[in-house]
């Protein structure tokens, strides 16, 4: 061998490779190649004086074989340390694999156990695990095919987010975690407080807020909206993405207590626009999926749900339907359907009648707008009808909602109005009715929840199961 030869091949082992290029973009010209893997053990077995062991790094879905022969001289306790869960530096040459499911496979000529699983208190073993177990060991179910998947797919919809909206212009904007105003008006918050509670309880004393850290009630957000409704007045086009908190006592598959929130925020653009800019945002995120996640996406389709990635690629390519909500109304009420919510005008859809109507009526993703003032936020535009408000939500099939947004109302004295409507003090929102002062403008936008997207995408049943760390009610594991 050449000097230049052996310097090449020690660089090559230096550096440890990306399993993602070693299993999905190293070519089989390149088998002999000197490289060194690390990674995780995923499983072992023996036959013929050898140990063929399968490596995982996270990179990607697929593992690599590495071949550890018994003649080598290994050391017999370091091979009796070869166990599921153990970590693994392994140097070797990258050759041709006579086996099925694999182009290469790893020769292994030298390798350390660096930190060890004993397979009598390892939790994971190889076997199907339930998805209601795995949240128990949440620190460890990202060594798992599903939420390995699962994790690479949330970091592709992330970066697809943020490149859409660079693309189209948007400025992304930092909104507060800690609020003093409800975004909603609809309650359900976290208090943030530095106050001794318990014992103002136990005293049976008021509580003075006067004396907390920021001398007035204040709470975790439950959305951005209305911060990004400022700077867009200013920047015209912005988009937050951050977490945001609901102090629900729902604990069902749908509902978390922390998620993550994607709003942009446009002026100068009423509610055709934004429907626009909804339908576009969705089908460029779920395409940037399909395209960047290929593997992944196989498994859901194969292990999660059939037909996904059918579902998903058609809906890219269709046009979103639009229809209003008293429209829609009288299609379910038609229907001859016995829905468990009975439906009436002014009424919310619920998950069953926008699945009906994305599924049985329209077969395809759905837009509806124009719902009752009622049951929408104080800051959507009110329509002339005085009964309806200029909001839309975007219905997909298996789903349901996805997307729920609006037009914004720009007029101070209407959204005074509603606010007292609503039940809030507009003394309190004085710097969102000054928007309506100086320089007022039409301006929309909309709300998607992330884990929402992340279910549809990936077909995942419970919403606990496409973020890292579910906050649920009575549950703040890890």
């Amino acid at each position: 061998m050449s000097e230049h030869q052996k310097n090449n091949q020690d660089s090559a082992a230096a550096s440890p490779l990306a399993l993602r290029r070693v299993v999905t973009t190293l070519s089989e010209g390149q088998a002999g190649e000197s490289c060194r893997i690390h990674g995780w053990i995923r499983t072992r077995r023996e036959a013929k004086n050898v140990y063929f062991v399968e490596i995982n790094d996270g990179s990607c879905l697929s593992n690599l074989q590495a071949v550890i022969s018994l003649e080598d001289g290994h050391e017999a306790m370091q091979l009796e340390r070869l166990h599921t869960g153990a970590s693994i530096e392994l140097e070797g040459e990258l050759v041709e694999s006579p086996g099925k499911g694999q182009r290469v496979e790893l020769s292994v000529r030298s390798f350390t156990v660096v930190g060890e699983a004993p397979p009598e208190t390892y939790p994971l073993q190889k076997k199907r695990h339930s998805f209601e177990y795995l949240r128990e060991i949440a620190h460890l179910r990202p060594r798992t095919n599903t939420f390995g998947a699962v994790t690479r797919v949330r970091n592709a919809a992330s970066m697809a987010i943020h490149s859409f909206f660079q693309d189209e212009g948007f400025l992304y904007l930092h909104s507060p975690i800690i609020t003093a105003s409800d975004a909603e008006g609809a309650g359900a918050l976290f208090q943030v407080t530095t106050l001794d509670i318990a014992r103002a309880a136990a005293s049976g004393a008021e509580i003075d807020y006067t004396k907390d850290f920021f001398g007035k009630p204040s709470y975790l957000t439950v959305s951005g909206q209305l911060n990004a409704e400022i700077f867009a007045c200013a920047m015209e086009r912005v988009y937050t993405f951050g977490p945001t908190f609901r102090a629900e006592q729902s604990n069902t598959t749908r509902h978390l207590a922390e998620f993550w929130m994607v709003e942009p925020e446009l002026a100068f653009c009423a509610l055709e626009g934004n429907m626009e800019l909804a339908e576009n945002f969705l089908k460029s995120v779920i395409g940037a999926v399909l395209r960047d996640c290929g593997e992944d996406m196989e498994f859901f389709d194969l292990r999660i749900e059939k037909g996904l990635i059918e579902a998903l690629e058609r809906l890219v390519s269709s046009s979103f339907t639009h229809m209003t909500y008293t429209d829609a109304v009288k299609e379910l009420e038609s229907s001859g359907r016995d829905f468990e919510y009975k439906v009436s005008w002014g009424a919310d859809l619920q998950s069953e009648h926008e699945k009906y109507l994305t599924e049985e009526v329209v077969r395809g993703p759905i837009i509806v707008t124009d719902y009752p003032k009622e049951i929408k936020a104080f800051y959507m535009k009110l329509n002339e009808d005085e009964k309806t408000v200029r909001a839309m939500d975007v219905l997909v099939p298996r789903l349901g909602e996805i997307i729920g947004g609006s037009q914004r109302e720009e007029r101070g004295d209407v959204l005074e109005r509603r606010m007292r409507e609503s039940d809030l003090d507009p003394a309190a929102y004085w710097w969102y009715l000054d928007l309506r002062r100086f320089g007022t403008v039409p301006h929309s936008g909309f709300g998607l929840g992330f884990e929402r997207l992340l279910q549809y995408v990936t077909g995942m049943q419970n919403i606990r199961d496409v973020i890292p760390f579910p906050r649920t009610p009575r549950s703040a594991e890890f």
